[in-house]
């Protein structure tokens, strides 16, 4: 009774309805609203890997998996089990969820490697492709007996639609001779016979069995004598056709009841996949990150970094609700007890909340809204006292039904392995009995309990961290320049209740506030209050030092990343020209050596003298001129300085600087403005503002004969290989990155980049965006073209 208490306590139940709103079948939704949680570690595990496994699936995927067609075919199930009759709409809904079924089970099997889990879950799953297909030849997209299931039944329809004819050729003739005894010129139907509407005084001029009679008695709805005969074979042949239909229905029942088991597993797996894709859209959406599980016993921290409420995130996100304040959470494995202190309205109780419905996630296999590394224990029971228990019709005050329920509490089996949360523990009576109570109490759950966490305004709670180790205190923030709570969580500091600051805060008169203030004085409690705040001073200092400290290691450690990064391709395009030129020095050796050899054979073959001699001399010569020559690099000139128009130049003769307007290459001369001035200068009287002269061209050496005519050669076209080309589907943005890096290094030669990031929930492609604005080497990016990827794919262009 206590655990259903504390789900309703902690308002797991909205959780699971919103839950339920991200699940893509009727199956998947109502198990998510009735969620049940695990009773062991063992399941939780299971989940949470089933969770991981469709998380990183559909970020690998181009588009979600679809659970397109599976519908809740339980109900039929059952009925085709007891014999009953499944209609031919119930027939496709099982077919189509087979079709379904089949697909997800393809998906998973084609990355069986990074889905062991979800692999192991489909492993025994039959999907009875025979069956479908028998369904499909039966039934049509209409959900109706089609004409090819039964050649017999083809042959009945065939029938009824000549009757019909015939019966409708028929009425029409009587309606265009007889039209002023029709009421309307419609052929209409009652009870299954074709009728025609006659006015109630020229019944007798279309004898026949009256059918219906209008509400005023004026229509009489007659079936004239000369169709009734065909009335009669067409209902005789409908009922034929019915009898056909349901032994097709039968037939195909039979089937489905002879596998029956097969197919309620079929639709249990169909669940679970579906529940699993639920839990990961859901961890999405909230900005959640994979639990891990502690032990404390084996000396394990608990850490929920910026842990954030997720009914409150659903609160901001869906109701235009207030930002949600996240809050810290690290508790050392020697504590069993956290009392939480600070003013009313503070957050405490919401503090209670979060980290209970943090521990139920967990259980559940959903993961947790914190930041990474998010590790937690695995508790057996999460059991709560929380809010008012007060009930007239059972004569409890506030303080009774407290009572009442921690007992409950300290009854409850498996404390050892169990989250404790008290709301205001020992409230609602005499203060010095209630903290009396509450030590007393918090003291047991220490020895008996795996983690009590207890908010508290009694003083004597904030002493036990002092006097025992497996104590620790923590506090809601309050502002003393506002006067209002921040709601963050200080650790290792004991609150304040600001009772009288928070009085008047919300309107008591001043006056009041005053005499009141006046009449605690200057008392021992006053002045811990003064070093508590000093403490949260001190507190506060420290911690905009760390920030200060942390953004200054995360941009070392970015730098040296960069650094190392570029380090690293600087080698390896070392290392690859290196090799080019051991590979070009060797053909030219081997080139040179053929050379030579030729040389020697001609000198050989025919009479040996010293012109010939000389020749092959000269020949050799030029031999190892030409491959020396093939090897040395080209010396690299500096390029000279070239106006450009737009540009500011200074012109020294005039010691005036102007704004260059035009420039004529073939004549070397610039039109500058300056001032209201314009005038023509040649490029030899110029310089730029950093004093660089024009470099006067040097004019290639031509023959007497002719000159060569050069052709401006076009920008070579980017080519997309192997070397500008990086897959990063499957990544995280954080470890994407790195590899990112790397390969705007490797194309740098080629000057474009292609990225394969897949388009899935797009939170991949966002995180690489981001990183590619904040590159140096980046000129711009921009999405690729529907026939090289679309929004799976970004182009980079590097500088």
């Amino acid at each position: 009774m206590i655990k259903t208490e504390t789900l309703d306590l902690l308002e797991w139940h909205r959780l699971c309805q919103h839950l339920s709103t991200f699940a893509a079948t009727k199956l998947g939704a109502v198990a998510a609203r009735g969620l049940q949680l695990p009773t062991t570690k063992t399941e939780s595990l299971e989940l949470l890997a089933q969770t991981k496994e469709v998380y990183s699936l559909e970020q690998q995927l181009d588009s979600s998996w679809s659970f397109k067609g599976i519908e809740d075919i339980g109900e039929s199930l059952e009925r085709a089990k007891i014999g009953g009759l499944l209609s031919a709409q119930e027939l496709l809904d099982l077919a189509t969820t087979l079709a379904g079924v089949r697909k997800l089970r393809r998906t998973i099997d084609a990355k069986t490697e990074d889905l062991p889990t979800l692999t192991q879950l489909v492993t025994e799953l039959r999907t009875y492709p025979e069956i479908e297909q028998e369904i499909h030849h039966c039934i049509d997209d209409r959900g109706e007996v089609a004409d090819r299931a039964n050649p017999k039944l083809a042959e009945i329809r065939s029938q009824i639609k000549r009757l019909r004819d015939k019966i409708y050729k028929i009425l029409q003739n009587i309606v265009q001779k007889q039209v002023g005894a029709v009421q309307e010129a419609v052929i209409t139907q009652r009870d299954g016979r074709f009728v025609i509407p006659v006015k109630a005084p020229q019944k007798d001029s279309i004898p026949g069995i009256v059918h219906d009679i209008s509400s005023t008695g004026s229509t009489l709805y007659v079936e004239p004598n000369a169709v009734v005969q065909l009335g009669n074979q067409l209902r005789q042949a409908e009922r034929q056709e019915k009898r056909e239909e349901e032994a097709v229905l039968r037939a195909l029942t039979e089937k489905v009841a002879a596998v029956q088991e097969d197919l309620e597993q079929l639709l249990a797996i169909a669940t679970v996949l579906d529940l699993a894709t639920a839990r990961a859209r859901y961890s999405w959406w909230l900005g959640a990150n994979p639990p891990r599980f502690v032990d404390v016993n084996q000396g394990e921290t608990v850490t929920l970094r910026q842990l954030r409420h997720p009914l409150l995130v659903w609160q901001q996100q869906h109701e235009q609700g207030t930002e949600v304040i996240p809050i810290d959470v690290q508790i050392q494995p020697q504590i069993r007890v956290v009392a939480i202190t600070g003013p009313n309205t503070g957050g405490k109780t919401v503090t209670l909340k979060t980290i209970g419905l943090a521990a139920l996630m967990a259980k559940a296999g959903l993961f947790i809204p914190a930041k990474e590394p998010v590790e937690i224990p695995w508790f057996e029971q999460v059991l709560a006292d929380i809010g008012d228990e007060q009930s007239l019709q059972q004569s409890l005050s506030t303080f009774s039904g407290h009572i009442r329920r921690i007992s409950r509490i300290i009854e409850a089996s498996n404390l050892e392995d169990s989250l404790i949360l008290f709301d205001e523990i020992g409230a609602g009576t005499d203060p010095a009995e209630g903290s009396a109570l509450a030590i007393a109490i918090l003291k047991y759950l220490a020895e008996k309990a795996l983690l009590t966490i207890a908010t508290t305004h009694y003083g004597e709670l904030k002493a036990l961290k002092y006097q025992d180790e497996r104590f620790e205190n923590a506090s809601v923030e309050f502002n003393d320049q506002t006067l209002k709570p921040t709601y963050r969580l200080l650790w290792g500091i004991p609150g304040r209740s600001n009772a009288l600051t928070i009085a008047h805060r919300l309107g008591l008169k001043p006056e009041i506030v005053e005499d009141a203030q006046q009449r605690v004085g200057v008392s021992t409690s006053e002045e811990l209050n003064l070093v508590i705040a000093a403490l949260e001073a001190e507190r506060r200092e420290q911690e905009t030092k760390a920030k200060e400290a942390t953004k200054l290691l995360e941009q070392t450690e970015r730098f040296y990343t960069e650094v190392s990064a570029k380090a690293s391709s600087l080698q390896e395009r070392e290392r690859e020209l290196k090799i080019a030129q051991e590979k070009a020095v060797q053909q030219a050796i081997l080139a040179a050596k053929a050379e030579i050899a030729q040389v020697i054979r001609r000198l050989q073959q025919g009479e040996q003298t010293a012109q010939k001699a000389q020749k092959a001399t000269d020949e050799l010569n030029q031999i190892a001129e030409r491959e020396l020559a093939k090897t040395k690099q080209p010396k690299r000139t500096k390029p000279g300085y070239k106006p450009k128009v737009g540009e500011r130049i200074r012109i020294p003769s005039l010691g005036q600087t102007g704004e260059v307007l035009s420039i004529d290459e073939e004549e070397k001369q610039l039109t500058v403005r300056f001032g209201l001035m314009k005038m023509t200068v040649a490029t030899d009287e110029i310089e730029s503002l950093d004093g660089q002269k024009v470099e006067a061209p040097v004019k290639p050496k031509t023959s007497s004969s002719t000159t060569a005519k050069q052709t401006p050669s076009k920008p070579a076209v980017a080519v997309r290989t192997s070397k500008n080309t990086v897959d990063l589907r499957g990544s995280r943005v954080a470890n994407a990155e790195a590899d990112l890096e790397n390969a705007i290094a490797s194309a740098t030669e080629s000057g474009v980049l292609w990225i394969i990031h897949g388009k899935g929930t797009g939170r991949l492609r966002e995180g690489i965006h981001e990183f590619l604005k904040r590159h140096p080497q980046i000129e711009r990016f921009e999405l690729a073209p529907q026939n090289e990827g679309g929004s799976g794919v970004t182009i980079v262009y590097l500088k």
